[in-house]
């Protein structure tokens, strides 16, 4: 009996082979687990040779300035291309007047927009132009020329029940100015010239 109690309180290691086994096991067994676990993780992820972040493509886009990505850059000395009142609404109006946020007429709503239309073209682009209530001056967007801001008023008032006539783009009036200036400026400098000669 006492050997039969004696086996069942044994250790399965009986050798010292056995041993040696048991410890190798219990340090290679986590070592290769972390390793494979770390090959897992970083497998889509390696730097230096053989990695695609290395490509000549890759390095170009790391170096590329800042401002390539998608920045348009304007001239500043070109004729600038007015909106209709369309485009303006649209990236401009539509997020209070498409949805009637914060007490904005919605457009389409004959309803609401008939006492604002009843004050007439010039206040109603007044209110556009300058703000009110809630509305900021030109709806925020300060790049807005005024003919724009009148543009969008007439779209958003003709879409509603209105029958205001858009705005014509006046004429040029910068060249003939320019031609003006530079002639005075001509007819001084000849006049300083030909005093000079005199005045010796």
């Amino acid at each position: 009996m006492s050997d039969a109690h004696n086996e069942e309180h044994q250790s399965a290691i009986r050798t010292p082979k056995q041993l040696i086994v048991a410890i190798a096991a219990g340090f290679l067994v986590p070592i290769i687990c972390i390793v494979l676990l770390v090959q897992y993780v970083t497998a889509g992820k390696k730097v230096g040779a053989g990695s695609e972040g290395q490509t000549p493509e890759a390095i170009a886009a790391r170096i590329s300035p800042v401002a390539d990505a998608g920045f348009t850059f304007k001239d500043v000395n070109a004729p600038k291309q007015l909106l209709s009142g369309e485009e303006v609404f649209k990236s401009t109006c539509a997020a209070c007047h498409a949805a009637g946020v914060a007490g904005a007429p919605k457009v389409g709503d004959a309803g609401a927009w008939g006492p604002r239309l009843a004050e007439g073209y010039d206040k109603v682009v007044g209110y556009a132009l300058h703000g009110l209530r809630a509305m900021p001056a030109k709806g925020g967007n300060a790049d807005l020329d005024d003919i724009e801001v009148a543009r969008a008023v007439v779209y958003m008032a003709n879409q509603s029940g209105g029958k205001f006539k858009e705005p014509e783009v006046p004429a040029p009036a910068a060249p003939a100015a320019a031609a003006d200036a530079s002639a005075s400026v001509a007819a001084s400098a000849s006049a300083a010239a030909s005093a000079a000669p005199a005045a010796k």
